[in-house]
């Protein structure tokens, strides 16, 4: 071969292998996660998302791409980043909380799965579980079902705490309100009186342990949603800090110090969300992938915690706990 055809043909090979990855880049699949908290919050939840794409055989960065977009808290911005998302051409939307809503009505075409902590037939996201219809699927963790279980392992925990306080969100309504109705039933039929407490920043639990004190409140209900889950930790530290006996759906809570969780593994969830995604990747409907619903609540017991407030754990309590905290 003469040296001007070899340079020559090295010059096209050199021009070719970038077209070939770009090309190659343009056919791998993206999945577009639209987050209504911030990218900290959401560690364990894309750690677990990732984790089920992997377990189908999708490892981000070789087979296929995320883009992640996070509102940051300001929930307003949703259907901004929901229309980007879809300016960017991605396969599957992967949304919970409010971003449900702004996803859903940014697209009909485009898949989506996601995770809600309500009954998504009720929200009017789906059709029916068995058969969802349109283009949107998921998970139900079915916490806000949840309300009363939690005021009743309360209330065998602390007998004589007849103030209670209700912790929920009011920027999610769709979560704050069945649970408040759940729990204010289970009330009346205990005999208990229910304060709802609202808390939608960080500044806001300044105010709300302030307002117990000012109760005589015996002890505190924290409902589910996503910002708590989020400052899971931060509260139950909180609630350890100022002495109140408090029940929240998710586990980091009593971790922290909380005296006790019951709720449906979070992570596990997320990772069915990503098994979703997954199988929608490979050619499957979102109508014809039945919801998928929690099956197993975890309940969780911090045993130093309930021995700092004077708290006597019942031993048929003890017996039902998936995880005692000693």
């Amino acid at each position: 071969m003469r040296r001007r055809e070899f340079i020559s043909l090295v010059g096209a090979t050199t021009t070719v292998w970038p077209l070939i990855a770009r090309a190659q880049q343009r056919t791998m699949p993206v999945v577009g996660i639209l987050s209504p908290t911030t990218l900290d919050a959401d560690a364990n939840r894309m750690n677990a998302i990732r984790q089920g794409l992997k377990d189908a055989g999708y490892v981000e960065g070789e087979n296929v791409t995320i883009e992640y977009r996070s509102v940051e808290n300001q929930i307003d911005r949703l259907p901004e980043l929901a229309d980007d998302l879809i300016r960017h051409q991605v396969a599957v939307i992967v949304t919970f909380g409010n971003g449900v809503f702004a996803a859903k009505a940014a697209t009909t075409t485009i898949p989506i799965v996601f995770e809600t902590a309500s009954d998504p037939v009720r929200l009017g996201l789906v059709a029916g579980l068995s058969r969802p219809g349109g283009n949107l699927t998921g998970v139900t963790s079915l916490n806000t079902d949840v309300g009363a279980k939690l005021l009743e392992l309360l209330h065998e925990l602390v007998p004589r705490a007849t103030i209670i306080g209700l912790l929920v969100n009011p920027n999610n309504p769709n979560v704050a309100e069945p649970t408040t109705k759940s729990l204010q039933g289970a009330a009346r039929a205990l005999g208990l009186e229910v304060h709802v407490l609202h808390a939608s920043a960080d500044r806001d639990f300044d105010t709300v342990f302030a307002t117990l004190v000012q109760l005589r409140a015996g002890a505190l209900v924290i409902g589910p949603d996503y910002f708590f889950f989020t400052r899971s930790e931060q509260l139950g530290a909180l609630a350890f800090r100022h002495a109140i006996p408090a029940i929240c759906p998710y586990r980091e809570f009593g971790t922290a110090g909380g005296l006790v969780s019951y709720g449906t593994n979070i992570p596990n969830l997320f990772r069915e969300v990503g098994v979703y995604t997954s199988r929608i990747l490979k050619g499957e409907k979102p109508a014809d992938l039945p919801v998928q619903q929690a099956v197993k609540l975890e309940l969780a017991i911090n045993l130093k915690t309930a021995k700092a407030l004077g708290i006597t754990v019942p031993i048929s309590l003890l017996g039902r706990a998936d995880e005692v905290i000693e």
